[in-house]
């Protein structure tokens, strides 16, 4: 098992560069491709962020690309999603995830999540 918690969500205003952090712990951290998903009022949970076992391989839907960031600290258990200017259409509760791949975060339900954390952006 992977446990996952994630951190830094909160109240911002539009425009913001807030960062989000996720500590696992439970199984070796480096054997799992890591993402960060959000899921917004009255939509589908969506993969937002990914990243490779070494770091080495990243992903970002469209919409995010050139604003936000995600990484890793293998050596703290920890992933980051930093978000840059930040849209009040970005309000959704923030996942984060854990696979074989990033591919397989891509492809199917994730095999362990965190709890979320809320993210509200007031314009």
């Amino acid at each position: 098992q992977v446990q996952l918690v994630e951190s830094g969500g909160g109240l911002v205003q539009a425009g913001d560069s807030p960062r989000l952090s996720c500590a696992a712990s439970g199984r070796t951290f480096s054997n799992y491709a890591m993402g960060w998903f959000r899921q917004a009022p009255g939509k589908e949970r969506e993969l937002v962020a990914a990243i490779s076992r070494s770091g080495g391989i990243t992903y970002y839907t469209d919409s995010v690309k050139g604003r936000f960031t995600i990484s890793r600290d293998n050596a703290k258990n920890t992933v980051y999603l930093r978000m840059n200017s930040l849209k009040p259409e970005e309000t959704a509760v923030y996942y984060c995830a854990a696979d074989q791949s990033t591919a397989t975060l891509r492809e199917r339900p994730p095999l362990y999540w965190g709890q979320g954390t809320q993210v509200t952006v007031s314009s």
